[in-house]
């Protein structure tokens, strides 16, 4: 569901009679793996998956389960003593020298684990062995972007020899709200949003949801009971992503909960010097789709500044942080007395978090609304003014410049009640306080859920009201 654009590129680069060398990335629980299994369907398929790196898992025994599952596929294959990577890809390649072949290689990182002639000789394979089936795609996965980007992307043993990087973004709303199928009809858009303001669009936890149940006995279900999917799921993220250096990445996507922080205040608040190895950390997280990084840009120019901020843009780890790890120790003993979302501390400000976040990711919408082309766009995103002498400091929920000089300053609101006159007067001073050139015109935009006072559209302050409930409603395909 939802991922027709992926499908299509995947058979297109498929369709030329060339071997094909193809890398997907994206975040845990994505669907790269259920992607390439849905295009490998009518063709011959073999998936290797690199082994979880526990404790006692070795190189060895990460050829070993290739080797196991060699002989799975292929069972007239002698016991393999598996000492080599080179003696395995070759006999694999031996054997799919014809026909339309897809052979995926999943969690590339952990197939990969302690041995530094893995890729060395994976290149080699493709160079003299796979790539004589012009039918042939070799597809390399991987959770942990930052490793396929140094390892491979950026490899100059791969230059030119990979044909296409996709990554996976999360669902978009229109297919996030097909998750209820028939019942979506009875289902509001504030709770449906109350339950993405937890899942994100990340299909596994989508997957998971019982439509037939009210929206907050999912939430207890999954997120406050032992045996819950989303009460499990962030230690598991976290030791297979990023192993034995998991609890210093946990405390920086930690310090972004609240609010988003430049990377002066992430070392200030973990009493380390700026340098490197936070720099890397960062750009990790960035890669595994857990944080984003905000530049602020010149409207001049059209071009991003130095200046830029961390956000936490990943809904559940966010939601697991200020929520569910505070009451691990009870949930454990069945002793957390859940009422609802509404009642958690500090929801409404959460929640108004999460729903940027929803927003931001599904900003073409946004574009459609607002009649803009991406070829319209100069820069968009969250947007951040620093305090001068000569100008206040400013935030924007999301802005859009086009390159015809407009602004589009999108306020973004999430509430259960309907949204008042205030919102008016709010958002005239943040326009005021921006630093607008005299040739740029700007915009005023009000995306919601809910409703919106009739006071507020008789004012006729905002160009568009958005209400981003139209986009759930925006899918018209049936759940299969």
């Amino acid at each position: 569901m939802g991922r027709e654009q992926e499908l299509a590129t995947l058979n297109g680069l498929f369709s030329k009679d060339v071997s094909c060398f193809t890398v997907i990335k994206g975040r845990r629980r994505i669907g790269k793996s259920r992607l390439v299994e849905e295009f490998a369907v009518g063709k011959q398929f073999y998936r290797f998956s690199g082994l979880p790196p526990e404790k006692g898992i070795t190189a060895q025994a990460q050829r070993d389960d290739f080797a196991r599952r060699l002989k799975g596929y292929f069972p007239e294959l002698p016991t393999l003593k598996a000492d080599e990577w080179a003696e395995l890809f070759e006999l694999l390649a031996a054997r799919t020298q014809h026909g339309n072949t897809v052979i995926l290689l999943d969690e590339i990182s952990w197939m990969a684990m302690d041995d530094p002639t893995f890729l060395g000789k994976l290149k080699n394979a493709w160079d003299e062995l796979f790539k004589k089936n012009s039918h042939l795609m070799l597809i390399l996965c991987g959770s942990i972007s930052s490793w396929i980007e140094k390892n491979i992307l950026a490899s100059t043993a791969f230059l030119g020899r990979v044909h296409y990087v996709m990554t996976l973004q999360e669902l978009p709303l229109a297919v996030c709200s097909q998750f209820w199928g028939a019942h979506r009809v009875h289902v509001s858009h504030y709770d449906q949003f109350k339950y993405l303001a937890i899942t994100g669009g990340i299909p596994l936890y989508l997957e998971v949801l019982d439509p037939k149940l009210p929206i907050e006995k999912n939430i207890r279900q999954l997120c406050f009971e032992p045996g819950g999917l989303l009460f499990r799921e962030f230690d598991n993220i976290f030791h297979d992503l990023f192993d034995k250096r998991s609890d210093y990445y946990k405390k920086i996507v930690s310090l972004l909960v609240n609010e988003p922080a430049n990377l002066e205040r992430i070392c200030q608040q973990l009493k380390i010097t700026s340098g490197g190895v936070i720099s890397d950390y960062l750009k990790d997280l960035v890669e595994a789709g857990f944080i984003s990084r905000d530049y602020t840009w010149s409207f001049k120019t059209g071009t991003s500044t130095q200046s830029s901020r961390y956000r936490l843009s990943d809904n559940y780890l966010r939601f697991y942080l200020k929520y569910i790890e505070q009451q691990k120790d009870k949930i454990m003993r069945n002793h957390y007395p859940w009422s609802s979302m509404t009642a958690l501390p500090g929801w409404s400000t959460i929640m108004g978090l999460q729903f940027e976040n929803l927003v931001l990711k599904n900003r073409s919408w946004i574009w459609k609304q607002l009649k803009l082309s991406a070829q319209d766009i100069v820069h968009d995103g969250a947007y951040f003014q620093k305090a001068t002498q000569q100008a206040p400091g400013c935030q924007i929920d999301y802005l859009i410049q086009t390159r015809f000089n407009n602004l589009f300053v999108c306020e973004i609101k999430f509430s259960r009640n309907e949204i008042k006159m205030n919102i008016i007067h709010d958002v005239q001073q943040k326009i005021q306080r921006l630093k607008i050139p005299k040739h740029f015109s700007c915009f005023p935009v009000l995306i919601h859920v809910n409703a919106v006072s009739d006071s507020v559209v008789d004012e006729d302050y905002f160009t568009k009201i958005i209400d981003l409930g139209d986009a759930l409603d925006a899918g018209t395909a049936r759940y299969p």
